[in-house]
């Protein structure tokens, strides 16, 4: 009876053609969970659905549980976003907040991911799984970010306890993908000191077909980038200039890395950390620009 009810609080949301369009013909939510789908996001020319997941109150509070399942069909596309930062509040009683994705992508379909970074309040316990199946053809987004808590209040990775796992499975259930990222404070360091200046995790994740041009334009394009962010600064010596003492070196205000994974290096991962939420929104609009193709509208163009 309690696996029935639990059953019950899952959004569900199926997207298939209809008249040779990409079309949302389920849609199922419960609180906390809302589901909006707009139809202005995208041109009518553009063969693709966009989603918005939210939470009532503005965030996720202590003990909740959001799941969600799509199934996108095959030759659809569909974007899943946010409006805003996902908030999760204090702890209470040291409950832990959890969220889960689980996405089934067709042949030849697109899934993007891209939500705004989640929010950990001080004291808050938040757990994350995103679980993905797809095809040999099948493409896939996912940009899963973190940010410190709310700054400007002067909360710096002050949450209890952060887990996110993201799992990528092929249709013969064979991981392509397994990532788990944990942040505790019971650790003999805290996390804060760990982090050190930078306020930002993320990760973007991009496999399939069609985005191997995107994968190759963002992997040259961030090895351009750390090459110059690292390079050492030229020294000019002459005999009658004194060469001014050695600067302590900052730290760079960004760091990324790409790494693919995979048969025959069908998909990639980039990892980035960053002393701003701002920096991260820039990198992701300029980067992810291209996805504007398959899914009519850029990527984060109106945040940040």
């Amino acid at each position: 009876m309690e696996a029935a009810e639990e059953k019950k609080k899952e959004g569900r949301v199926v997207v298939e053609k209809v008249g040779g369009k990409s079309t949302v013909t389920r849609c199922f939510y419960c609180y906390p969970l809302k589901l909006i789908l707009p139809n202005k996001v995208a041109s009518s020319k553009f063969d693709a659905v966009w989603i918005y997941a939210l939470t009532y109150g503005g965030g996720i509070v202590s003990g909740d549980r959001v799941s969600l399942v799509i199934n996108v069909g095959d030759n659809c596309t569909a974007a899943l976003t946010t409006q805003a930062s996902t908030k999760v509040y204090k702890s209470v009683h040291s409950k832990c907040s959890e969220q889960i994705l689980e996405a089934m992508v067709g042949k030849n379909a697109l899934l993007a991911v891209i939500p705004d970074p989640v929010t950990c309040f001080s004291t808050a316990r938040y757990s994350q799984k995103q679980l993905f199946r797809v095809h040999a053809d099948s493409n896939l987004v996912v940009v899963d970010w973190i940010t410190s808590g709310r700054h400007a209040s002067g909360e710096q990775w002050e949450f209890d306890l952060y887990m996110s796992k993201n799992h990528i499975y092929s249709e013969a259930d064979q991981p392509l993908f397994l990532d788990s990222v944990l942040l505790d404070q019971n650790s003999c360091t805290s996390v804060a000191k760990r982090m050190q200046e930078y306020q930002v995790m993320a990760m973007i994740i991009l496999l399939g077909p069609k985005l191997k041009d995107l994968r190759c334009q963002l992997q040259e394009e961030v090895k351009q980038m750390m090459s110059v962010t690292f390079r050492a600064p030229n020294t000019i010596r002459t005999h009658n200039v004194k060469s001014e003492s050695p600067q302590r070196p900052t730290r760079a205000p960004m760091i990324a890395s790409c790494s693919p994974f995979g048969p025959q290096g069908i998909g990639m991962v980039v990892r980035i950390v960053a002393v701003s939420t701002e920096s991260v929104y820039k990198f992701l609009r300029h980067h992810l620009a291209a996805l504007d193709a398959f899914v009519g509208a850029s990527p984060y163009c109106q945040s940040g």
